[in-house]
């Protein structure tokens, strides 16, 4: 019995299910499997720390040694502030470019020998573009050489106890000789971000998007993205050469308080800065920071005074006692003064007579001493007798 014919429309059925499990099969289009969360990317060294009081609110392995490759121009910035505000140098000097300087690779505006621009200039080129023939330029300027303005840098991070660190350049490329290369920690490159916080100009430079030199033919862009996408972000300094990996060191300020994240060692630019961001928003969104006294404030009860005309006296901050709690912890927070029930006169103005605590449970948080708030001059025999004064 002869077979019936197949008919068309079942045959071009068939033809488009093959052909659709070939399409499958040569672009990878099935359903896909459900995977596992992959992992974080390794981060050599992270830490978040609060900017007024230095509380450490996060931290792995702070203290390890790194290349921090273009943060060194941290303490290079520093040093120039330090001497603009003691009157040795000023933003308006005139800085000639050496053959030395015109030859710097990497990051770099491109000096040529002979070039002149202001001091104030080339601190822009440094922290807003990481400029590396600036840093040498600067250097030579203020110390007539490279060396000997990195005996300044290393002088100047032994007064700060930056005990991990060891500087080698002025602008953080790697050792072309094979010689040592400079060496910090996550810890060190916060304790350096306090001290150039200091300095508004330092932040104003940091939170550049733009600038431009040599009367707009050469643009600035700062090296920073976190001034483009995390708000409050005004510095610092970010640092990469392959050995270091993908550096920075960055601060911001919401809500009158400030937090500085260091990140060292990040396998791309992107981690550096997405960890970043993930511990400045910790920081910001987690903690809260509290002022239980303010500098000259009266704190304690009254004191009475003896052999004076005044009879009275509240002692007073000798400064500012602030603490960053994590959120919702703040009522555990108690304020304890220790000063004496009496004074006897005279007693000066900031002498010390006791002290100001903050406290959680039984663990002192942060102190501040307890001092006179003002001159009490001692009274003679006669006023006694006549019960002019307290006795």
């Amino acid at each position: 019995m002869p077979r019936k014919p197949v008919r068309g429309g079942m045959l071009w059925a068939l033809v488009f299910c093959l052909c659709g499990v070939v399409s499958l099969a040569e672009t990878g289009e099935r359903k896909p499997r459900r995977q596992a969360a992959a992992e974080p990317p390794p981060i050599e060294s992270v830490l978040l720390m609060e900017a007024e009081t230095g509380a450490i609110l996060y931290a792995k392995d702070i203290h390890k040694q790194r290349a921090p490759a273009s943060m060194v121009k941290m303490m290079v910035m520093l040093i120039v502030m330090e001497k603009v505000r003691a009157g040795e140098l000023h933003l308006s000097d005139i800085i000639t470019a050496s053959a030395h300087a015109s030859k710097m690779g990497g990051s770099q505006i491109y000096l040529r020998e002979g070039e002149t621009f202001t001091l104030e200039e080339l601190m822009k080129a440094i922290a807003i573009g990481s400029a590396n023939d600036a840093c040498v330029a600067v250097a030579e300027h203020i110390s007539g050489t490279v060396e000997g303005f990195l005996d300044l840098m290393n002088e100047r991070a032994k007064a700060l106890n930056l005990r991990d660190s060891h500087f080698a350049t002025v602008h953080g490329l790697p050792p072309s000789n094979g010689g040592p290369g400079d060496l910090t920690s996550a810890h060190d490159m916060a304790l350096l971000a306090r001290e150039l916080i200091k300095y508004p100009e330092i932040l104003l430079w940091g939170s550049i998007k733009e600038d431009s030199l040599r009367d707009g033919k050469f643009v600035l862009t700062n090296t920073n993205k976190l001034v483009y996408h995390f708000s409050g972000v005004d510095g610092i300094k970010t640092g990469f050469h392959r050995d270091a990996g993908f550096n920075v060191t960055a601060t911001a300020q919401r809500d009158g308080w400030r937090l500085i994240a260091v990140v060292m060692g990040a396998p791309s630019s992107t981690v550096r800065f997405d960890e970043a961001k993930r511990l400045l928003a910790m920081g910001f969104n987690g903690f809260r920071k509290v002022v239980l006294a303010r500098k000259d404030a009266p704190v304690g009860p009254e004191i009475v005074v003896s052999g004076s005309t005044i009879r009275k006296i509240r002692a007073v901050a000798q400064d500012d006692l602030s603490v960053v709690v994590k959120k919702g912890m703040e009522k555990q927070l108690v304020l304890d003064v220790q000063v004496p029930a009496t004074l006897p006169a005279p007693a000066h103005r900031g002498q010390e007579i006791g002290e100001v605590r903050v406290k959680q449970h039984e663990q002192t948080l942060a102190k501040t001493a307890a001092i006179v708030p003002e001159e009490i001059p001692k009274v003679g025999l006669m006023w006694r007798l006549f019960g002019r004064v307290s006795r």
